[in-house]
């Protein structure tokens, strides 16, 4: 794979991906064949800025679980009032990082 195309999607996708992995996915991006690149560069990641909103104003109705993906999750959160509020909280600190875990797992389905 092309460098420079490479090296653009992770500048334009740096702060949805957790920072720890950010070499790792360069790596393996390297080595994607041009046929999966358009479908790799069309991606569309969740904005961990957005979920942090969402957990701060609905958090305790369980809509950041259900913005990530998990709808168990967000099913519990939703009939436990958020934990009575606790998970709630915890919710507020973690979330950005649920979030780009969440877009690193998507991208990594995709490159396998």
């Amino acid at each position: 794979m092309d460098q420079q195309k490479v090296d653009m999607f992770i500048m334009n996708n740096n702060s949805k991906l957790p920072e720890n992995q950010v070499a790792l996915l360069r790596e393996r991006l390297l080595k994607v064949g041009e046929d999966k690149w358009f479908t790799i560069s069309s991606i569309q990641f969740k904005d961990p800025t957005i979920a942090l909103i969402i957990s701060l104003f609905l958090g305790s109705l369980g809509i950041d679980r259900f913005y990530l993906g998990h709808v168990g999750l967000g099913v519990i959160k939703l009939l436990t009032c958020g934990g009575c509020g606790i998970w709630t909280l915890i919710d507020w600190f973690t979330v950005m990082g649920a979030t780009r875990e969440e877009n690193a797992k998507k991208l990594q389905n995709y490159l396998y």
